[in-house]
């Protein structure tokens, strides 16, 4: 039997094709997969601009008096600046609460602290909506259903997971000697945490406290359940809204809130990058 032997390290030109084209089509496929992804984002900000009084894309013209429209109603500012103040609240509440936990179950013996962890992260677990009932039955019990302290200890509830697990990859990266070396020159806990390991953990804080933000300003299915019909959050307000018609005015309004929700992601990943904490 005879034949030419083919060149050494010589594929065939078959494969070689079959190998081009899976190589282009991871990429073609990421591609579509975003492009599906924001087409919904797209339809929202170009119908935000039309200058019709319905929705419609494309837009027919281009205005931006929806957009001077919505900031200039007195229920959609009153709802901003309440989302606003409830999601610094939260925030904040989560951060230092969140940044406690994730202390003392990685520096300290903490009995259960798998039980204690698994318990921190149950609001991730539990379906939204079940935990916005719950809630719902306990404040009226308690009389405190509709008051902001209410719903921003829901929004605290929500948000600590993130805090919990943005500080806890931190503090696993942070060498544990730096604190004792601290420690063995005098200062006290308190002073060698300050000092010494939340300067370390800076990374997980800011991201912690931007995903918590996120969450809390985006919130519906806990707030629709909580809010009261004096103060109400925007995406709940939205979403109310929608119920008696879908207009320019909605797809503005919704526009501001992605551009919002963008622009916290960008710094985030600016400032501490996603990569630390994958």
């Amino acid at each position: 039997m005879s034949g030419v032997a083919a060149p050494r390290g010589h594929r065939p030109l078959g494969l070689r094709i079959r190998r081009a084209l899976a190589g282009a089509g991871l990429p073609a496929y990421a591609a579509l997969a975003l492009l599906f992804l924001q087409v919904p984002v797209i339809i929202v900000v170009l119908a935000s601009i039309t200058t019709t009084s319905y929705l419609t894309v494309p837009p027919v013209g281009a205005t931006l008096k929806w957009y001077w429209q919505v900031l200039g109603d007195e229920s959609y500012r009153d709802a901003i600046v309440f989302s606003l103040a409830l999601a610094v609240v939260a925030t904040l509440v989560a951060l230092a609460l969140g940044t406690a936990a994730a202390y003392a179950l990685t520096r300290r013996r903490v009995p259960g602290a798998e039980a204690i962890s698994a318990a921190l992260m149950a609001p991730l677990v539990f379906p939204a909506v079940v935990v916005a009932v719950a809630l719902l039955q306990y404040y009226t019990l308690i009389g405190v259903r509709g008051s902001f302290a209410g719903l921003a200890i829901a929004h605290v509830l929500i948000t600590l997971p993130y805090v919990v697990r943005s500080v806890l990859a931190s503090i696993a990266g942070a060498d544990p000697a730096l604190e004792e070396a601290a420690r063995t020159l005098g200062a006290d806990g308190w002073t060698a945490f300050r000092l010494v390991t939340l300067p370390l953990i800076k990374p997980g804080l800011v991201a912690g406290a931007i995903f918590s933000f996120i969450v809390s300003f985006d919130n519906v299915p806990v707030s629709i359940f909580l809010v009261s019909v004096r103060h109400t959050t925007l995406p709940v307000k939205i979403f109310t809204a929608v119920e008696h018609g879908i207009d320019p005015g909605i797809a503005a309004i919704s526009t501001l809130l992605i551009l919002a929700t963008g622009f916290c992601l960008v710094v985030a990943e600016r400032w501490v990058g996603f990569h630390r904490f994958a």
